[in-house]
């Protein structure tokens, strides 16, 4: 039985979990960011003052055994503004599950046991934390939510408080086998875990296989026309030289016309600009680009995964 962390947030992070439950005999330990400031999450932060909900709602389901009525109903969204309009269910199950229990962390539990959830979630901290992004031009932006809609190039992201990494985390990292590191967005989804302080100590004790699961697209406001090799350089600068000795590239075989449909908004897809690298590029087909998306597919993510797993 093989211990399997993924550390990140966001879709992406909900889409390689989708592949990951489907693998027999692994333990899967998921590391999810608590930086989110927007939307539903947003608001129940900052009237509850609880840490972000919203990614980990995200993998909860993700990581459900099954897709029941109750997993469709912790993604139901209220209509409106006002009152519970705009809020999800899953953040007011989980708002009213950690008032009543007193504590983040066993509202979470409880809402995976009612889920049937396959594995453990885990959040980076169980701190109440803000997400600060320092622009090219000198702009210091707060807030994970505000950071894309600025038109410079972003320098890095940083906390500014101390922030502590949740010890069961910490802990799930040093005991991995396998670590995934992504997909999702950069610097709002992934390097908002690594920063926390004990993250990228505990991944530097660990003898776990570590790979980084590259993004298909560029993300408008974020990593504008980024190619893997910036992807990796922002994950070093923000942490350590090597971080991700194996990045998993997925050639991108969409059609000119769905590449023309991203391209209006601003995305386009992150290629290799180098031949040569310090770490290990393993390019694997996991993209879904038939429908009218660009997106990894968690079935190719399934068969992939356990190919690496028997040479891990």
């Amino acid at each position: 039985m093989k211990n399997v962390v993924v550390i990140g947030g966001g879709s992406g992070q909900s889409v390689i979990l989708k592949g990951l439950k489907q693998v027999a005999d692994i333990n899967i330990t998921t590391i999810v960011t608590v930086a989110d400031d927007g939307g539903s999450t947003g608001r129940l932060r900052r009237q509850f003052h609880i840490p972000a909900m919203g990614d980990i709602r995200n993998v909860m389901c993700a990581l459900a055994k099954e897709e029941t009525l109750f997993t469709h109903l912790m993604e139901y969204r209220f209509e409106g503004e006002d009152d519970v309009g705009g809020h999800n269910l899953g953040n007011l199950i989980l708002t009213a599950l950690t008032e009543k229990e007193g504590s983040f962390m066993d509202a979470i539990s409880e809402i995976s046991k009612i889920l049937n959830v396959k594995g453990t979630i885990l959040p980076a901290t169980t701190q109440v934390i803000t997400l600060f992004a320092r622009m090219s031009d000198g702009t210091v932006v707060r807030g994970e939510s505000n950071i894309p809609n600025f038109d410079n190039r972003i320098l890095d992201v940083f906390y500014d408080e101390k922030v502590e990494a949740n010890p069961e985390a910490m802990e799930a990292i040093i005991q991995a086998d396998v670590i995934f590191i992504g997909i999702g967005s950069l610097y709002t989804s992934v390097i908002p875990c690594l920063i926390i302080d004990g993250i990228c100590d505990a991944i530097k004790k660990s003898k776990a296989k570590r790979y980084y699961m590259c993004n298909a697209m560029s993300q408008p406001g974020e990593t504008d026309y980024y190619s893997v090799e910036d992807h990796v350089d922002a994950l070093e600068k923000h942490t350590f030289k090597g971080i991700v000795p194996n990045v998993i590239v997925a050639p991108n075989h969409a059609s000119e016309e769905l590449l023309k449909k991203y391209e209006n908004k601003g995305s386009y897809p992150v290629k290799l600009k180098q031949d040569k690298h310090d770490y290990h590029i393993i390019m694997e087909d996991l993209l879904d680009v038939k429908g009218n998306f660009i997106r990894h597919d968690p079935i190719k993510i399934r068969d992939f995964a356990i190919k690496l797993l028997k040479e891990s």
